[in-house]
């Protein structure tokens, strides 16, 4: 099924850029006790699973350059939350992994995200969300 061409009147990714943005601020709302910053929480939840990362990986995951990523990892490991270490057999490839305190506020974070979204999908049609992810796929190029 083709989409309609798009309406001038409204942008998706105007929209979208809105939505980021008050996505963003309400995340911050509800986590400011953690006292992080949006890059460290994005960071941290894409962590949550407890699975170890290389900095490539996670930046692709987060949407970040390794070069931009250095920075923030710097700063969650400073907090305790996270280590640095290599690989088992590929000694140049830093692997990060989270520690016992980053992976609990991991944890809560990824908790609060799920609840933020819970609430944001409530009561929407299941063919709605489902539209939405697909576009959310098809704009990160992720489209299956």
């Amino acid at each position: 099924m083709k989409s309609e061409s798009v309406s001038p009147e409204r942008s998706a990714l105007l929209t979208l850029q809105r939505a980021t943005h008050a996505t963003l601020q309400l995340i911050a709302t509800e986590l400011v006790d953690l006292d992080l910053t949006a890059s460290e929480i994005n960071a941290l939840a894409n962590l949550a699973d407890g699975m170890g990362r290389t900095v490539s990986q996670l930046g692709a995951a987060v949407g970040a350059r390794p070069t931009t990523l250095t920075s923030v990892l710097d700063r969650l490991e400073r907090r305790g939350h996270i280590t640095r270490g290599t690989r088992a057999g590929d000694r140049r490839s830093v692997l990060i992994e989270l520690t016992p305190s980053g992976h609990a506020t991991a944890v809560l974070i990824k908790q609060t995200l799920n609840d933020m979204e819970r609430r944001a999908l409530d009561g929407l049609p299941t063919e709605a969300v489902a539209g939405f992810y697909a576009v959310l796929e098809a704009l990160t190029g992720e489209r299956k």
